[in-house]
């Protein structure tokens, strides 16, 4: 039986990488996969992510880190994209009222701007990019989101972020009403991973 595939998350995050050992226990690709932590993350030198697509920053960032980490490397970049908005918050996501601002803030930032929007002026979607690298060469870069709309009010107790404005029509929920098991299959991070998976498969 083939060895696992071990692959190092360009993060400092024990969280997210708890959310892609989850997806890859769910996802039927051909191949094993063993996931980990960047070692010493903090300890190198930082990685800017100033592009303005989210493909950019998560190839830039995994190209970065393979060249200070041996091995497989992949990076990911993900935020809410709202076109009647002109795209915003996009890339800016995290730091949409301010670098530090909680995420009651950002929310309550996007239902202002939102506020004379109505019908299909509340369509938005959650895109996720994930970059595989190795010693500083690019392998894939993977694309992926889902539609929804932006509530008027906040929804459900679950999820982080912009979740509980987003809702998911399929489902009839905000992606914070969402189980874990519903947003893994649904989600755009869960949706991305499997095609990196995939990719990976391919390649071996």
């Amino acid at each position: 039986m083939r060895a696992p595939v071990k692959l190092f998350l360009a993060s400092s995050n024990p969280g997210k990488l708890k959310e892609y050992r989850v997806l890859t226990e769910t996802a039927t690709a051909s191949i094993s996969v063993e996931l980990a932590l960047v070692h010493g993350f903090v300890s190198l030198p930082a990685f800017e992510e100033n592009a303005p697509t989210f493909a950019e920053n998560a190839a830039g960032k995994a190209l970065h880190y393979s060249r200070l980490h041996d091995g497989l490397v992949f990076a990911d970049d993900s935020g809410l994209v709202v076109p009647p908005l002109g795209g915003a918050p996009g890339v800016h996501s995290a730091r949409y009222a301010g670098v530090n601002a909680e995420s009651s803030k950002r929310i309550e930032k996007l239902l202002r701007e939102m506020r004379d929007k109505t019908g299909e002026e509340r369509g938005a979607n959650f895109v996720c990019a994930i970059a595989l690298a190795r010693e500083g060469r690019a392998l894939a870069i993977i694309t992926d989101r889902v539609n929804g709309e932006i509530l008027e009010s906040p929804r459900g107790e679950g999820g982080f972020g912009y979740d509980p404005v987003f809702y998911f029509p399929p489902l009839k929920k905000s992606f914070a009403e969402l189980s874990a098991t519903e947003k893994n299959q649904h989600s755009h991070r869960g949706k991305a991973f499997r095609k990196l998976l995939a990719a990976l498969s391919s390649m071996l």
